[in-house]
């Protein structure tokens, strides 16, 4: 099943997010190793993890996380405008309509065809979350191969600068554009298919 939280509902989802923050610091810090902080030596949380976030969340039979991802608007606070800034050779894309994609959190103790399925079933519902919402374009930052990956998806997506080596490893920025021919455009590529067949 795949839940849309605002992060001002989290309350009522409790159990649920804290699954997603549990495996969160399983894949990003447990690992991953990437410096992170954690919260009462169970969850990565940080900073944007506030009122204004929204999590994509696939769960399993028992209501628990199985894959997740964050978006955060960029007219407040957010990775690409507050810590990645250089990696946009045009400048930062800022807007109401412009959301961050960021935390994608996917089993690694899956095959990876499992992986790639929840991958797919968290994408469908970003993209049917922003027509509903009046979201047209999504930004974030990733590695620069994995931008590659995303930039080949069938979306309207670009890069917004050449990928730079920052300490941990080379990085790059994308934005990809959302209208109502991106449904068609990704299940010409096997991406945008049925959440429930997806998920599993």
């Amino acid at each position: 099943m795949i839940h849309i939280i605002e992060g001002a509902d989290e309350a009522a989802h409790q159990p649920l997010l804290d699954s997603m923050f549990e495996a969160r610091k399983r894949l990003f810090i447990d690992l991953l190793d990437w410096d992170l902080e954690v919260v009462d030596d169970r969850f990565e949380i940080d900073r944007f993890d506030d009122p204004y976030a929204t999590y994509i969340v696939v769960t399993d039979d028992q209501g628990l996380h199985r894959a997740s991802m964050r978006l955060l608007p960029t007219t407040r606070p957010h990775l690409l405008g507050s810590m990645f800034e250089r990696l946009c050779a045009g400048g930062v894309p800022v807007g109401g309509d412009i959301f961050e994609i960021t935390r994608l959190c996917l089993p690694a103790s899956e095959l990876a065809s499992e992986r790639k399925r929840l991958r797919n079933a968290l994408i469908r519902a970003m993209v049917d979350h922003a027509l509903s919402q009046g979201i047209r374009t999504f930004t974030g930052v990733v590695t620069a191969r994995f931008r590659e990956q995303i930039l080949t998806m069938g979306w309207d997506a670009e890069a917004l600068g050449q990928g730079i080596d920052m300490g941990g490893g080379r990085l790059g920025a994308f934005s990809i554009r959302i209208d109502e021919a991106t449904p068609a455009r990704l299940e010409a590529n096997g991406i945008y298919v049925l959440g429930e067949d997806a998920a599993g």
